[in-house]
């Protein structure tokens, strides 16, 4: 990848997750990259194509977390992905869930590119979570990502240390 396009990433994801997705233009983003419009659309037709990049590139780096916490093998499988989500949540999660932060600025039009990738992110954690653990139910699974939503969900109002201490407590106390 190119540094104008990694740099235009960075730049973008930066000042969506902290602005929102809707009050930062294009100009702001090539702006603060210090690159030109161009430059912007030799990488992207659109504003929508940059946030599905964005999008997409945040996944890769999360579900690449959670698979380097799961490879303990001392330990259960839902216990190595919650310190891993835990550990994401101190470094990233302050303002929340990014894609939920996109879903709800674009709607529920099931149509939307961008809806569709934090449909397909979502679906991609609960994958993951199976892939990892494939003698766990479905239930168990999908329990184990209301813990995972919720605490990044409070992480935004609480003290994210304690609730990734809860997190962690919550898993090793109901997926043994």
């Amino acid at each position: 990848m190119s540094s104008k396009k990694e740099m235009l990433l960075n730049v973008a994801e930066e000042l969506f997750y902290l602005h929102g997705f809707h009050s930062i233009g294009l100009k702001r983003i090539i702006t603060d990259a210090g690159i030109a419009i161009m430059t912007l659309y030799n990488h992207f037709n659109s504003k929508d194509d940059l946030i599905v990049e964005v999008l997409r590139r945040r996944e890769q780096r999360y579900l690449e977390q959670l698979r380097q916490y799961a490879d303990n093998k001392a330990q259960p499988v839902f216990l190595n992905l919650a310190e891993g989500h835990a550990r994401w949540l101190m470094e990233h999660e302050s303002r929340g869930c990014l894609f939920l932060r996109a879903k709800e600025e674009f709607g529920g039009d099931p149509d939307n590119v961008i809806v569709q990738t934090v449909n397909a992110h979502k679906k991609h954690v609960m994958t993951l979570i199976k892939n990892l653990d494939p003698a766990a139910s479905d239930r168990a699974v999908l329990q184990f990502s209301l813990l995972l939503e919720g605490s990044t969900a409070l992480a935004e109002t609480e003290n994210v240390n304690s609730v990734c201490r809860e997190l962690i407590d919550m898993t090793q106390n109901s997926f043994k």
